[in-house]
C-alpha cells in the first residue's frame, strides 16, 4: 500500500520551479526521509502534500485522496509538525493541545481522552499543567509531535523536526518517533538536510533542485557507491599520494583531513599501505560509504547549506484552519 504518491508534480514561484516534475512513492507505515539541501524544494513539496499550497501541475495523493480535488479528506488524515515552533508559550501543554483539538473538531469528551493519551505517549503527563515557556527545546518538540497526532492521523508530516536540537535531545525525539510508528502504524514523512537522520528511515528519497534524484533504503542507496572510504595521514601526504598511485594504482584525493581513497576493500588495503608506502603513517581510518557519498555521486556536490525556500510552512500555515 502507498501512503503518498506524487506524479510529475510542479510548483512555480513566478518563473522559478521550486518543485520540478517530482515523482514520489511512500510505502504505508514506513519512516520516509526526504533528504536534500536547503532550497531543494522539500518544504514546498510538503506544502503541496498537506494541501497548504496548490500544485502548479501534476498530481499527488495522500492516504488515497487527491490533494487538489479532495483537500478536506486529506486534512482529516494527516498531522503536521512545522519546522518552526508554533506553540503558545503562555499556555500549558494541556491548553495547547485543547486548542488544537478544537481546530480538529474533536468533541470535548474525545478531546480529553486523546490529550491524555498523547501526553502519556510522549512522556509529558507529569508536565501537562506546566506553561510551555518553562519547557526545554526538546520537550517543546515532543509536545508539537503530540499536537500533530491529536487527530489520529494516518500520515504525520515533519518538516526538519530536530532543527536546533542538540545531539542527545535529537536522539530522544527519534526514540519517540520510532516507538510511535511501531505502536500506531502510521506513516512518518520528514524532511531533513542532516544525513545522520536519514539513517533512521525505511526509505529515503534524495531530492535536489525540486526533483527526486534517487530513492531506496539507506543500504540500497549506498551500494551504488560500492567502495569504502580510507583517510590516510602521513609524514608527507604529497609524496604519499604519488606512492599510492604508482604502487597500488589508486587515486588519492587531498583533503584537510588527509588523503582520501575510495576502494572496494578498505580493511584489506590498510596493512599494505602501512608497509608499502615507504613513509611514516600517522593515522588511517576506514569507513563504509555514507549518504553524503550517495548525494555526491548523484549530484556532483555535497549537501550544501545554501538558502532556504521563500515560502515556508509557517507563512502559509493558516491554510489548514
Amino acid at each position: 500500500m502507498t501512503a503518498i504518491r506524487a506524479e510529475s508534480l510542479y510548483a512555480y514561484y513566478g518563473t522559478r520551479a521550486a518543485v520540478n516534475g517530482l515523482d514520489l512513492a511512500v510505502p504505508e507505515g514506513s519512516t520516509f526521509g526526504f533528504l536534500g539541501p536547503n532550497g531543494a524544494g522539500k518544504t514546498t513539496t510538503i506544502s503541496m502534500l498537506t494541501t497548504l499550497l496548490k500544485p502548479t501541475a501534476g498530481r499527488a495523493e495522500v492516504a488515497g485522496f487527491d490533494v487538489a480535488r479532495q483537500p478536506a479528506e486529506v486534512r482529516r488524515r494527516i498531522g503536521i509538525v512545522f519546522q518552526e515552533s508554533t506553540l503558545d508559550l503562555e499556555l500549558t501543554a494541556v491548553e495547547n493541545l485543547r486548542f488544537q483539538a478544537g481546530l480538529c473538531g474533536l468533541p470535548r469528551h474525545e478531546a480529553r481522552t486523546a490529550i491524555a493519551a498523547m501526553l502519556e505517549l510522549m512522556e509529558l503527563s507529569a508536565r501537562g499543567g506546566v506553561p510551555v515557556r518553562q519547557y526545554s527545546t526538546g520537550l517543546r518538540r515532543r509536545l508539537e509531535i503530540a499536537r500533530g497526532l491529536l487527530g489520529a492521523p494516518r500520515v504525520l508530516f515533519l518538516d526538519e523536526p530536530t532543527t536546533g536540537l542538540d545531539a542527545q535531545t535529537r536522539a530522544a525525539v527519534w526514540d519517540h518517533l520510532d516507538r510511535l510508528r511501531r505502536e500506531q502504524g502510521i506513516t512518518l514523512f520528514f524532511t531533513t538536510h542532516q544525513l545522520e537522520e536519514a539513517e533512521h528511515c525505511d526509505q529515503v528519497a534524495i531530492v535536489d533542485r525540486g526533483k527526486v534524484i534517487t530513492q531506496g533504503t539507506p543500504a540500497e542507496l549506498k551500494t551504488v557507491i560500492g567502495s569504502d572510504v580510507v583517510v590516510l595521514r602521513t609524514e608527507d601526504d604529497t609524496r604519499a599520494a604519488d606512492a599510492v598511485s604508482e604502487r597500488f594504482g589508486i587515486a588519492a584525493e587531498p583533503t584537510p583531513d588527509g588523503l582520501l581513497l575510495r576502494v572496494a576493500d578498505g580493511a584489506g588495503l590498510v596493512p599494505r599501505l602501512c608497509t608499502g608506502l615507504g613513509l611514516t603513517v600517522h593515522s588511517v581510518s576506514v569507513a563504509p560509504p555514507t549518504l553524503d557519498d550517495v548525494f555526491l555521486h548523484h549530484t556532483g556536490s555535497a549537501i550544501r547549506e545554501t538558502g532556504t525556500n521563500a515560502h515556508t510552512l509557517n507563512n502559509i500555515g493558516e491554510g489548514l484552519r
